[in-house]
């Protein structure tokens, strides 16, 4: 069983080899936002089986796998890959988020029990809680622990700018620093600079987390029947919330690689007997690419 600490000292060693080798990462990169050329959402999903890839044929002592679809939604955890630390035998499920710069949905909440556990504490405060000891007492919530426990890595990009960063939410640090929690109604809006708040278009309400420089951290959304996943969980933003977050790369200038879309539709035409050739090319290539030979 991992905790953060173990899925905090991966991310060390996947820095450590980013900043030797940041020519394996910015190709993986380049590669898995090409999908998008494919379609919006297939980058993600192949980002899927990228990341898992790059672990095990450049990454020593850790090797991983891709969990896949239909056994992630059976299991209770959020994961897409696990990770194998091969030298401690220590399991660590991380799940990756493919998102453009901006909301970045850090956990789920299904059953809509992170959103009303919280907003039960609100009834004798309407809007704003900045006492300590109601905050502390959400912050020690069993919804909140959980959904701040989920070894998350963002992949972001911004396609204007064809950058992209894996950046990873600093939860130990956000956790400290929550001064004020603010909920925001339908039709309602929290004005940062006023410390009101101020009629807005809100569709579904929020719960939104602050530092003590009135700052935001991250947001709890609103989970009801109305609202779909994407509109459920905790987010954050990887803007407004630029202090919380740990870069692994730093901003990456990607190109997309035009050829590789080509050579997937090409792929679903041949036969196995042509992919097993090109498979054994490809891992060839790689070879020499983990060893440093060209």
């Amino acid at each position: 069983m991992s905790n953060l600490n173990d899925y905090y000292d991966f991310i060390k060693r996947l820095q450590l080899l980013i900043s030797k080798r940041p020519e394996l990462i910015t190709t993986t990169l380049s590669n898995i936002f090409s999908m998008r050329l494919i379609g919006n959402k297939t980058h993600g999903d192949l980002a899927e089986i990228g990341i898992s890839e790059f672990i095990n044929q450049f990454m020593y002592d850790f090797k991983s796998k891709h969990v896949g679809k239909d056994l992630f939604r059976s299991k209770e955890h959020e994961e897409d890959i696990l990770v194998i630390n091969e030298l401690t035998n220590v399991n660590i499920p991380i799940s990756l988020k493919a998102y453009g710069t901006g909301p970045l949905q850090l956990s789920t909440d299904k059953d809509s029990k992170l959103y009303t556990e919280v907003k039960k504490l609100f009834n004798n405060n309407p809007h704003i809680i900045d006492k300590k000891e109601i905050i502390t007492r959400i912050l020690n919530l069993d919804v909140i622990k959980n959904s701040t426990n989920i070894n998350v890595m963002p992949l972001i990009y911004n396609e204007n700018d064809n950058k992209c960063n894996i950046m990873i939410f600093d939860y130990e640090k956000a956790l400290k620093e929550i001064n004020k929690i603010v909920f925001v109604d339908t039709n309602e809006i929290y004005n940062c600079d006023t410390k009101s708040i101020d009629n807005g278009r809100r569709k579904h309400p929020v719960i939104q987390f602050f530092n003590e420089d009135n700052k935001y951290i991250f947001e709890i959304r609103y989970g009801g029947k109305t609202a779909n996943a994407l509109q459920r969980g905790l987010w954050t933003n990887t803007q407004r919330a630029s202090d919380y977050f740990i870069s692994i790369t730093g901003w990456i200038n990607y190109k997309h690689n035009k050829t590789l879309v080509e050579v997937f539709s090409l792929a679903l035409l041949a036969e196995e007997k042509i992919h097993k050739t090109i498979k054994e090319e490809l891992q060839t290539h790689i070879n020499t690419l983990r060893d440093n030979k060209e």
